[in-house]
């Protein structure tokens, strides 16, 4: 995944330090044509880990985080969609990457709904990107799972953590 300038901007004063970003998730949405049948749910395969993930971003500075979830499923996987409604707000464990770089994210789970494309891995950051019915969703971890399951629960507020 290439890192956002910003971030090698801050990387070069604070060298491998913990670093506070701001990430973003778009559980995609799509109803389906076929009555009574399951909602799917856009997902792309990493090129990193080959993981299945919802879209996911680091949120660039001053960007309204709806906007970025939306430009995200944009870049990645060439489908435009809304957002609906945040779904969780939850901090990740710490993530250390392979180079020794400490990083924390706040995670901002959204809901969007589908308006248009097919979806295809349009940036190179996966390998992949397809509809899954929410009743037949790849192997994927646990984390993934619960962002989506957080969006498609209809809850009328935002799930926090305590």
């Amino acid at each position: 995944m290439p890192t956002p300038d910003f971030v090698l901007s801050l990387r070069e004063k604070i060298g491998h330090d913990q670093l506070w970003l701001t990430g973003v998730t778009a559980v995609v949405l799509r109803p389906s044509t076929v009555p009574d049948a399951p909602a799917s749910v856009l997902l792309v395969r990493r090129s990193d880990n080959g993981a299945w993930t919802p879209v996911t971003g680091i949120i660039d500075p001053g960007e309204e985080p709806a906007v970025a979830g939306a430009r995200e499923v944009l870049e990645e996987a060439d489908v435009v969609a809304e957002p609906v409604s945040l779904a969780w707000v939850h901090t990740l464990p710490e993530v250390v990457y392979d180079n020794g770089d400490r990083t924390l994210y706040l995670d901002l789970c959204f809901l969007f709904r589908y308006v248009s494309g097919e979806p295809f891995p349009a940036d190179g950051e996966n390998t992949e990107a397809q509809w899954f019915a929410l009743d037949a969703l790849p192997t994927m971890s646990a984390e993934m799972r619960a962002r989506i399951d957080a969006a498609v629960a209809g809850e009328a507020a935002a799930r926090f953590e305590f």
